[in-house]
């Protein structure tokens, strides 16, 4: 069951009461005893002042009973004052301590009692006075609730990061107003605040750094894979240094060879049909007079080797340079080349050309005219061939050049990388190709043989390689080798 909540009495009201009862008992006591007393009114009168004594002791009951309610309003209310988890200060216009809780005096470290009656700015830092004293006007003026932080000095020196709430109130006396303001320690919070604004900077930088770290790491795969390409370049370029001085090497090679066969040959040949004709014609000097019967012959014979000499030197002509290739052009060349390389092989050629050819400078023609000639030739070499296809069509943007045999195959890179090769070969015909802006490509699969690919533009541009396989609309000459 809940109590009923007891009335508080105040002790002017129970007095009067009290003055009351008594007065009404002495005006019944003066009226009972005016007259002759009996046995019963007495005892009317005992028992009225029984009643009267038991309603003054229900009266000092409640008495005390007020007393003890006011003693725990007034212990609460002082609890909640003085223990309350902000300082509670009352100042007076002049910023004056009134009235301060334990709570207030424990923040500024200094006993209640020394408090009541100092000045509140000689707590707070010297930088934050100005503003307090702002403060204090802006409170008093009767604006609404006024607070503002700053820092405060307690007894010992040290200092605390403080929040600062004030209200106006009146004064004791009602009419001068004063100030209640409530003081909370935020020195945690601030420092909690200080953290999280380093946490968030530092969280802003490390993704600024994750950022820079990603680009860095960007940059540093980009360099290493720039790194690798230079050095794939440069060993490039280191290889075709050796394979231009290996080139170099071999074509001075080749000349002293050509040179010495040709010597060997005009010597061993040339040299001995001249002095046989030359012995021939004085024989036919001395012994024309004495035998004019055999000198028919013996013209014929001188004749004949006259012819052979003839022929050598012809050879000689075209295996330096063709007269026909300046004279009639790069088909008939190749015809002829081709008709001459059958006979001597038994290897037939078959030969599909275009005229348009014929419309490449004279360079590239006689560039042409050896890639081919030593792209056959190398096919009898090397190749067991016993069929060559050569094909020569358009481009869009140039001439190409095929030329694909039946023999077997061999290692492209192994070849062109060869040191020990004596012959001018493969690297002969890549560099003469790329004299004119062209290009060429070998490719060599067991069981289907070689094609070499040549690729000369017709605009002066160089193109890549591979290229397209967009063929001419233009008809193809076909040409079979005599032995087929």
């Amino acid at each position: 069951m809940s109590k009923r909540p007891v009335r508080p009495i105040s002790s002017s009201s129970i007095r009067g009461r009290t003055v009351v009862r008594l007065r009404g008992t002495k005006d019944l006591i003066r009226t009972q005893y005016s007259g002759p007393k009996s046995a019963t009114d007495y005892q009317k009168v005992l028992h009225e002042l029984q009643i009267h004594q038991i309603e003054l002791e229900l009266q000092n009951a409640e008495l005390l009973e007020s007393r003890d309610r006011s003693e725990f309003l007034l212990n609460k209310f002082t609890e909640l004052y003085d223990f309350a988890p902000v300082g509670y200060f009352s100042l007076d216009k002049k910023g004056i301590i009134l009235e301060v809780n334990l709570t207030g005096a424990t923040l500024l470290g200094v006993e209640r009692s020394r408090l009541i009656g100092k000045a509140i700015t000689r707590y707070i830092s010297p930088s934050g006075r100005s503003y307090f004293l702002i403060f204090i006007e802006h409170v008093l003026s009767g604006n609404a609730k006024q607070f503002f932080d700053t820092t405060l000095t307690r007894g010992d020196a040290t200092e605390f990061y403080a929040s600062i709430h004030g209200i106006p109130v009146l004064g004791n006396d009602g009419t001068v107003p004063c100030c209640r303001m409530t003081i909370s320690d935020i020195t945690a919070l601030r420092q909690a605040d200080d953290v999280k604004r380093r946490l968030e900077v530092m969280a802003a930088t490390n993704v600024s750094l994750q950022k820079e770290i990603a680009q860095r790491l960007v940059a540093e795969q980009a360099l290493k894979n720039s790194e690798r390409h230079y050095i794939l370049l440069l060993e490039q370029s280191r290889q075709m240094q050796k394979q231009l001085r290996t080139l170099s090497h071999k074509i001075l090679s080749a000349q002293e060879d050509e040179r010495r066969e040709i010597s060997l040959e005009l010597h061993d040949v040339i040299s001995q049909t001249l002095i046989s004709i030359n012995v021939r014609l004085a024989g036919l000097k001395k012994h024309a007079l004495a035998n004019p019967r055999s000198l028919n012959r013996n013209i014929a014979s001188v004749q004949r080797l006259v012819t052979s000499s003839v022929n050598i030197v012809h050879h000689f002509a075209r295996e330096l340079r063709p007269a026909m290739l300046d004279s009639l052009g790069l088909i008939p060349a190749l015809r002829s080349f081709i008709y001459i390389f059958s006979k001597r092989t038994k290897i037939p050629v078959t030969m599909h050309v275009v005229q348009d050819v014929e419309r490449l400078g004279n360079n590239k023609c006689t560039v042409l005219y050896r890639v081919a000639q030593e792209s056959i030739n190398n096919v009898a070499r090397h190749a067991r061939a016993s069929h060559i296809e050569l094909r020569i069509g358009n481009l869009s943007d140039g001439i190409y050049m095929c030329i694909k045999d039946n023999g077997k195959a061999f290692d492209v890179e192994r070849t062109m990388l060869r040191m020990g090769d004596k012959r001018l070969g493969l690297l002969g015909m890549r560099e003469r190709l790329e004299m004119i802006g062209g290009r060429f490509t070998i490719e060599s699969t067991p069981g289907s043989g070689t094609m070499i690919t040549a690729f000369i533009p017709t605009d002066g541009i160089k193109h890549p390689f591979p290229i397209s396989r967009k063929r001419s609309k233009r008809p193809l000459q076909k040409t079979r080798s005599p032995i087929l």
